[in-house]
């Protein structure tokens, strides 16, 4: 491995993970949401719900810094393709794509759910409400940010997961070529002192 592609792999991994702290952090409010079956969820989602309004009044210099950190882990996709190897497609392609549908969620549920939220507006943009129309209510809303922040931190397991499975492979590639040239080192040696004993 190069010292250029090393360095794009930790351009990768560190956002990876910087995400995933971030979705670690916002695991509590999630799982109470998701997955707790208290026989009062008012509370939750009322923690949830004021939890998602703070991140969204946060400065702008908190977005600005999440925002470059996504674009560092691009950054890291594009050296590692560029003038790529067998390996570099099969893996930080597989990779690329499970970081584009992470950020896909991102910006398509998770920004989205941000605005409504603060907003107060469910449903209905203007607050009303129709006969035989369905909308997505408070507490449905809460929960697909909550199955949003889900999805993203396995995807980026899976980009994790992906990379490690790189660098094994390519470990292992090292050690058999190393191992074939030892042999074959071994064999040019074996010959070269047969022929000096028949001299």
């Amino acid at each position: 491995m190069t010292k250029t592609n090393s360095f794009a792999t930790f351009l990768i991994i560190g956002p990876t993970c910087f995400f995933l702290g971030i979705l670690f952090a916002a695991f509590p409010y999630d799982y109470n949401v998701l997955w707790a079956n208290p026989t009062e969820p008012e509370p939750y989602f009322a923690k949830l719900e004021e939890h998602l309004k703070f991140l969204y009044a946060s400065p702008p210099l908190i977005s600005r810094i999440l925002h470059i950190v996504i674009a560092t882990g691009l950054l890291g996709f594009l050296t590692k393709l560029y003038k790529p190897t067998e390996a570099n497609v099969l893996f930080d392609g597989a990779s690329l794509v499970l970081y584009m549908c992470g950020i896909a969620v991102y910006i398509a549920n998770i920004i989205k759910g941000l605005r409504v939220v603060t907003a107060g507006i469910y449903g209905n943009e203007d607050g009303t409400v129709e006969e035989n129309v369905d909308y997505v209510g408070r507490e449905d809303s809460l929960r697909v940010i909550s199955a949003s922040n889900t999805i993203v931190a396995l995807v980026l397991v899976g980009v994790l997961v992906l990379q490690a499975g790189q660098w094994y492979a390519q470990k292992k590639e090292e050690a058999e070529i190393a191992e074939m040239d030892r042999i074959s080192a071994e064999k040019r040696d074996s010959k070269s002192a047969g022929g000096k004993k028949k001299q």
